[in-house]
C-alpha cells in the first residue's frame, strides 16, 4: 500500500523546497518579491528624512558640542581648541562672563520654579470647569487655546504695548482709583516689576497646551469612580482635590516637565519684550547664550555660546530623569 506524499505549507516551518515547476513556488516568489518591493518603498520614502535628519541633527549637534571646546567667532576658517576653558570661563574663572551667567542663572531659576506651579494651578481649575460645561465647550476651548495659536511675537510685542507707561494697565487702574499702583516708567521698565510681570506673560501663553492636557486626562477618567466619590458623600472640592487630582498626576509630570524645559531654554519672550532689561534683570541662561553667539559682533564667543547650551541641556537632562523617576516611585 502506497501512502500520500505529505503536503508542506509554503513558508511554514519545517517546509521543504518546492519543485520549480509547483504552483506554491510560484506563489512563494511572488510573496517574497511583493515583501522586497514593499520594503524598498518603505526605505525610499524614510530615506530622505532619515539623511535629512543625519545631517540637520546629529552633524550639527556633533558640530556644536565640537566646538564648545574652542573658540571662534564664526568668520575665521580655523578654530582655537582650548579644551574645558569655555566651561570654566563661564561657570567660574572669568570676571566677565561668569557673574552674568550666575545673574542670568538666578533668574532663569525663579522662573522654573514659578512658571510650573502657576500653569499647574490655572490650567487645573481651567481643565476642570470646562470638562463640566456641556454647551459651547468646543467654542471655549478654542478660546482657550488661542494665545497658544496666535503669533508668538505679535503677542508679545501687544503686551508690550498694553505695559507701556501710557499702556491699558495703567490706563485701567488710573481709571478704578488705583494710580498708586501704576507704574510711571512701565510695568517693563521697574527692575522691580519686570521679571515677575514676564513670568506672567509666560505663564499665560503656557496655560492653554496645560490645559488641554489635563481635559484630556479629566475626560478620560471613568465616571464610576465619581460616582462612587459623590455616593461616599465627597463634595465637589473633595472629589477634584482627592479623586480626579491624584488620577491625573501623570499628566501634571508631563506639564511641569515641558514647562521646566521651556523655563531652562526658552528666551524669545525676554529678548522681544525686555532684551534682558532694565539692566540686566530679566536676562536668563537661553537669552544670554544667544547673545554670545549672535550679539558680540566679530569676538570669539560662539565656543562660549555652545557651552552654554550644552550646560542647559546637561541641567535638562538630568531634571527629565528626576521627573520620570519622581513619577514612576508615584505610579
Amino acid at each position: 500500500m502506497t501512502t500520500a506524499p505529505r503536503q508542506t505549507v509554503p513558508g511554514t516551518a519545517g517546509s521543504t523546497p518546492l519543485p520549480a515547476g509547483h504552483p506554491g513556488a510560484a506563489d512563494r516568489a511572488t510573496r517574497k518579491r511583493a515583501r522586497v518591493y514593499e520594503a524598498l518603498t518603505g526605505y525610499a520614502f524614510v530615506g530622505p528624512a532619515v539623511v535629512l535628519f543625519c545631517v540637520m541633527g546629529l552633524y550639527t549637534v556633533g558640530y556644536g558640542f565640537t566646538l564648545s571646546f574652542a573658540t571662534w567667532n564664526g568668520f575665521t576658517p580655523d578654530w582655537t581648541w582650548v579644551g574645558l576653558d569655555n566651561y570654566a570661563d563661564l561657570l567660574w574663572r572669568s570676571p566677565v562672563y561668569a557673574p552674568r551667567v550666575r545673574h542670568a542663572a538666578l533668574n532663569t531659576l525663579w522662573v522654573m520654579i514659578a512658571v510650573p506651579a502657576l500653569t499647574v494651578v490655572t490650567a487645573f481649575p481651567l481643565a476642570v470647569l470646562l470638562n463640566q460645561v456641556k454647551r459651547l465647550q468646543s467654542v471655549l476651548r478654542s478660546v482657550y487655546f488661542l494665545p497658544y495659536v496666535t503669533s508668538g511675537i505679535a503677542v508679545f510685542f501687544a503686551w508690550q504695548y498694553i505695559l507701556q507707561p501710557d499702556g491699558a494697565i495703567n490706563f485701567l487702574l488710573e481709571g478704578l482709583g488705583l494710580g498708586s499702583l501704576a507704574q510711571p516708567q512701565g510695568w517693563l521698565g521697574n527692575p522691580t516689576t519686570a521679571l515677575p510681570v514676564l513670568i506672567l506673560v509666560t505663564v499665560w501663553s503656557a496655560v492653554p497646551v496645560s490645559m488641554l492636557l489635563y481635559l484630556t486626562g479629566l475626560q478620560g477618567i471613568d465616571g464610576s469612580v465619581l460616582e462612587a466619590a459623590k455616593l461616599d458623600g465627597a463634595g465637589w472640592w473633595r472629589t477634584n482635590a482627592s479623586v480626579v487630582w491624584p488620577l491625573v498626576r501623570p499628566i501634571t509630570a508631563i506639564v511641569v516637565l515641558l514647562n521646566l524645559r521651556e523655563a531652562l531654554q526658552g528666551f524669545q519672550t525676554f529678548l522681544v519684550m525686555t532684551n534682558g532689561g532694565p539692566g540686566d534683570h530679566t536676562n536668563v541662561l537661553g537669552l544670554e547664550a544667544y547673545r554670545l553667539a549672535f550679539l558680540k559682533n566679530l569676538s570669539p564667543t560662539l565656543g562660549l555660546a555652545s557651552a552654554l547650551g550644552w550646560i542647559l541641556f546637561a541641567v535638562a537632562l538630568v531634571l527629565a530623569l528626576i521627573n520620570l523617576r519622581a513619577l514612576r516611585s508615584k505610579t
